[in-house]
């Protein structure tokens, strides 16, 4: 799996802490922001279905 990283700004961090880990809804910090781009990527989508701006099935195989 490719890594990526980036700049956080600490609040977003503390944040984000309050959910990983034990008791937490993810067991780690990768899982976690996985988890959100998918959902930011999902909501993205959704706009776009909305605004007429999907892809058909045979232009996104191409």
């Amino acid at each position: 799996m490719p890594k990526v990283s980036g700049e956080i700004p600490q609040e977003l961090l503390d944040d984000l802490d309050e959910h990983v880990g034990d008791g937490g809804k993810f067991g780690n910090r990768s899982d976690a922001i996985r988890a959100s781009i998918r959902k930011t990527l999902d909501l993205l989508d959704e706009i776009d279905r909305r605004h007429g701006r999907v892809e058909t099935d045979e232009a996104e195989s191409h």
